[in-house]
């Protein structure tokens, strides 16, 4: 089945990973066989065009049906997260003299995990998000939120009601969006003329040089290159002026854009990274083949640490059932025969099973209780909160795994 870019329209050739099939990463299921029955698989397949070099899934889930009403992931469940979203408002608010007359909006507000901070500081602001239980949670925390998905037509909504942005931030969504030409041709619409708007995501160069590949899932439908998000910027009406690379998620840029017609100057931190990117050879096709053949090496030191594991009577438990763990677990060929339990702090997700592994989710108490020898860390960039936070495992001789890029036991 041939596919075309979802940018330009270029037919796509080279496949930069083929995953199979698997669940959607946050498809939880309830511990039932009917559940069980029910649940379905799609094709996840990555591919590059060769025309905008934009890295992108070959099927397009429906958004509405993963970001419906009860979407279960929620913000300000990591306090890392919440301690970046902090520094960030602080950080704008003095770049840009952001102040009482000025305007914030945040395209996927989530629960107002980030806004909170601008509004503490008597700045208006307005989010702007898909998922109802979110912008409830948001609206209760003084954040007043525009519940829908946003384009161009959100945009000229919100301009209609009078709504101009000095700020606009976009955290972790680009990569979320089926269409990105009408999601950023919103910004274009929604910023005032010397308004700056930014977008952080996960920086695909850092996806290829620690094969991560367990960031691909159907809910990430792009996966995103300064080169990819430059082009794809200016064809709608936005220009990069600055950039900044940010530990979060495994390795992230923060682009801070303009209108087409602003008058920023470029920056050193834009100059670095372009020039990264041109020597790791992201233009070239070659980079993203080689890729996909390192990722099978990654699943078969993990499946090899498993059978070593229970070959000596080791028990196996994980911490975070997060999505990227979702699709490690599923590409690895994991069930629950392998790893007893996961663990989570997510009330939303205790009592059910992971998607396709089928592995149940329990609290994270279930740890003491249980004793495990080993707890593989699925959201490995949270290593650190989470090994810290409990140091206790140690009491009865449990250590701590991580998988990515290859095994390492802490």
């Amino acid at each position: 089945m041939s596919h075309s870019c979802r940018f330009c329209a270029t037919p796509l050739e080279t496949v930069v990973a083929d995953l199979g099939a698997t669940p959607w990463s946050n498809s939880f299921l309830e511990p039932t066989e009917a559940a069980i029955a029910r649940e379905k698989a799609f094709p996840l397949k990555v591919m590059v065009c060769s025309e905008c070099l934009l890295v992108q899934t070959t099927e397009t889930v429906p958004a509405d049906e993963i970001f419906n009403a009860d979407y279960h992931y929620l913000s300000s469940f990591s306090t890392s997260w919440l301690e970046h979203a902090r520094r960030y408002a602080e950080t704008m608010t003095e770049r840009f003299g952001l102040d009482g007359t000025s305007q914030v909006v945040e395209v996927a507000s989530n629960d107002g995990y980030l806004l909170q901070y601008f509004a503490a500081n008597g700045i208006p602001v307005l989010g702007v998000e898909p998922a109802g239980n979110a912008a409830k949670i948001a609206e209760s925390r003084n954040v007043p939120t525009h519940v829908a998905f946003f384009g161009r037509d959100t945009a000229n909504e919100l301009v209609g009601r009078g709504i101009r942005a000095d700020l606009t931030a976009a955290n972790n969504v680009l990569a979320h969006v089926p269409d990105i030409a009408d999601f950023v041709g919103g910004f274009a619409i929604l910023l005032k003329a010397d308004g700056v708007a930014t977008f952080e995501f996960p920086h695909l160069l850092r996806l290829i040089e620690g094969i991560q590949f367990d960031t691909i899932y159907h809910e990430h439908y792009s996966y995103l290159s300064l080169v990819a998000v430059e082009r794809i910027f200016a064809a709608c009406g936005l220009k990069v002026f600055d950039v900044e690379e940010l530990p979060t998620h495994g390795g992230s840029l923060r682009v801070y854009a303009q209108p087409a017609t602003g008058t920023r100057v470029a920056t050193e931190g834009l100059a670095k990274v372009r020039a990264d990117e041109a020597k790791a050879g992201l233009t070239e096709m070659a980079t993203y083949i080689a890729f996909g053949e390192r990722i099978a090496a990654v699943c078969e030191g993990f499946r090899t640490f498993l059978r070593e594991a229970r070959s000596e009577g080791k028990r196996v438990a994980a911490y975070g059932a997060a999505a990227k763990g979702n699709t490690f677990l599923n590409v690895c060929g994991v069930t629950a025969a392998d790893i007893d339990f996961i663990v989570d702090r997510n009330d939303l997700k205790q009592g059910k099973l992971s998607p396709g592994s089928h592995v149940p989710i329990h609290e994270p108490a279930k740890l003491e209780a249980a004793k495990p020898d080993y707890v593989v860390i699925l959201p490995w960039n949270l290593t650190d909160e989470i090994v810290s936070a409990h140091a206790y495992i140690r009491s009865w001789g449990g250590r701590f795994v991580v998988a990515i890029p290859e095994v390492r036991v802490i």
